[in-house]
């Protein structure tokens, strides 16, 4: 199997183990076939009140993002640095982000799930891309224009099992009515 299509499969494992959780928890959850922007679920109560979900897959102990995705990052040529401009203006701070991590094929370890949101992703990632190119004086090793980042387990385990974000999501959407 293509390396290619092993991540897009354990992106679809991913978001469907996060449905069937969902679903014991007495709620409804439905993936999407296709490229939808922003996120990957619907969830829905028992009122008819939804949320949107996005949900990150690894089967490792990291995942990769982008720094300009969460930071103002500018390029200087000349100098060949980066310029940290603060962080980003996210669209929808407050969606849910599920980060699921694929527990090894054949193993006796369990996929773990971290909930959080977006906003606090935000706060992650940019620390972790703001502590690491400080080591390097803003000046990346190999490719200075790379804005590659990454965060880790280690980062999200305070939002292990965040499973009550959901009702507190909904719950929020509800006062809203």
């Amino acid at each position: 199997m293509s390396k290619g299509l092993s991540n897009k499969l354990a992106g679809q494992v991913g978001e469907f183990l996060v449905c069937a959780e969902l679903g014991r928890r007495g709620l409804i959850a439905t993936p999407f076939s296709g490229n939808v922007p922003e996120y990957d679920l619907i969830v829905a109560d028992e009122s008819l009140k939804t949320l949107p979900v996005q949900v990150k897959t690894s089967r490792s102990h990291s995942w990769p993002t982008r720094a300009d995705h969460w930071i103002n990052v500018t390029l200087i040529e000349k100098k060949k640095k980066q310029i940290d401009n603060g962080n980003r203006e996210i669209s929808h701070p407050e969606l849910i982000y599920v980060c699921v991590a694929l527990a090894p094929s054949g193993s006796d370890a369990q996929d773990r799930y971290f909930i959080l949101l977006k906003k606090d992703l935000q706060l992650i990632c940019a620390t972790n891309y703001r502590a690491w190119m400080q080591k390097h004086n803003w000046s990346r090793p190999k490719n200075f224009r790379s804005l590659d980042n990454r965060y880790y387990i280690s980062n999200l385990e305070d939002f292990e099992d965040n499973w009550d974000l959901f009702e507190k999501q909904l719950a929020a959407t509800n006062n809203k009515d």
